[in-house]
């Protein structure tokens, strides 16, 4: 089996104000089972809910390797997402504002994968729609991302197969 390439670029994105949050509403747990006892199954419910979804979004890593752009959120790897660099037309340092905010979501500019801060990368793929990659390291990642297309333009083109 063939060892899988070595990535040209790897960050993980420790969500601090999504973590704080999730924390904060852990740690209100058992303050709120005090307030109202009665509240204790929802709470055996909810708890582990949020440990979950905690698990989920805690963090964005991004990779770069030979063949394509790759996010993965959080400590289960899912959600996830892969694009080939093929696909990619351009991208853009950016920032995204507070209305666009952090997770998954649609934005006016496309859809939005981001856990914390407004620094981002705006992709354009060749189909013309738009997609936002949020990163603490935003122009470390477009510079990869320009890098590795680079390479891949700088790859000979094989002509088509013929029948």
């Amino acid at each position: 089996m063939a060892k899988p390439a070595r990535p040209r670029y790897e960050h993980r994105q420790g969500g601090g104000f999504t973590r704080f949050t999730f924390i904060l509403a852990v740690a209100l747990m058992p303050v709120l089972y005090l307030l109202d006892p009665k509240a204790g199954p929802a709470l055996l419910i909810a708890t582990p809910l949020l440990l979950l979804v905690f698990a989920a979004f805690d963090g964005l890593t991004v990779r770069i390797d030979a063949q394509a752009l790759s996010w993965r959120f959080g400590h289960l790897g899912f959600p996830r997402g892969r694009v080939a660099l093929t696909d990619i037309a351009a991208a853009a340092v950016t920032r995204t504002t507070f209305w666009e905010g952090w997770g998954i979501r649609r934005t006016r500019r496309g859809w939005l994968y981001n856990v914390s801060g407004y620094d981002a990368v705006l992709l354009t793929r060749r189909d013309g729609k738009t997609f936002l990659l949020g990163s603490d390291q935003a122009r470390k990642l477009k510079s990869a991302l320009d890098a590795a297309l680079a390479a891949l333009e700088a790859l000979p083109r094989t002509a088509p197969a013929r029948r």
